[in-house]
């Protein structure tokens, strides 16, 4: 998985340029990427406690990443990111339902969203997130609000790792 990393690193810049260039612009983009995607904060999330961190690969490279953590029932989803030319092809759900396999006993999974991020609001709409009534935050390197969505498991889904 090391040696995914500059991979990982290279698809996070990519997606977050074709992202938010337009809403925070491409400086700020290469700010925040550079800090956020370093390969020491995406080596220091591989030996993290209670959490899995994911990539799709074709064969011919990584395609999308996913990386999330366990607190007690709740799963916190803190990086999905999916490249430009592959969203919309169900790797994003994929890899939703793997987290959801590798975290036993999880009964609900939230992911905090940029609101500016229309695509991704409709995509985790469409998993089945709803947001869950608190107010936006805005984060401040970025200045972006964001809001919590939540997903309660299905029972099913809690027994699937079996």
């Amino acid at each position: 998985m090391r040696s995914d990393l500059a991979a990982v690193k290279s698809l996070l810049a990519e997606t977050w340029h074709a992202t938010y260039d337009s809403v925070i612009g491409a400086e700020k983009v290469d700010e925040v990427t550079s800090l956020w995607h370093s390969p020491e904060a995406l080596e220091s999330r591989l030996s993290a406690p209670n959490s899995e961190f994911l990539v799709a690969d074709t064969g011919s490279g990584i395609t999308a990443m996913a990386f999330a953590s366990q607190d007690g029932k709740v799963i916190d989803l803190q990086q999905l990111y999916v490249a430009p030319q592959y969203q919309g092809s169900g790797t994003g759900t994929k890899l939703i339902r793997e987290l959801l396999s590798c975290f036993i006993g999880a009964q609900t999974i939230k992911v905090q969203v940029a609101s500016a991020n229309a695509s991704a609001l409709a995509f985790y709409q469409a998993c089945g997130f709803a947001g869950d009534g608190s107010d936006p935050v805005r984060e401040e390197m970025t200045g972006m609000d964001h809001v919590t969505l939540v997903l309660a498991i299905p029972e099913q889904h809690r027994w699937d790792a079996l």
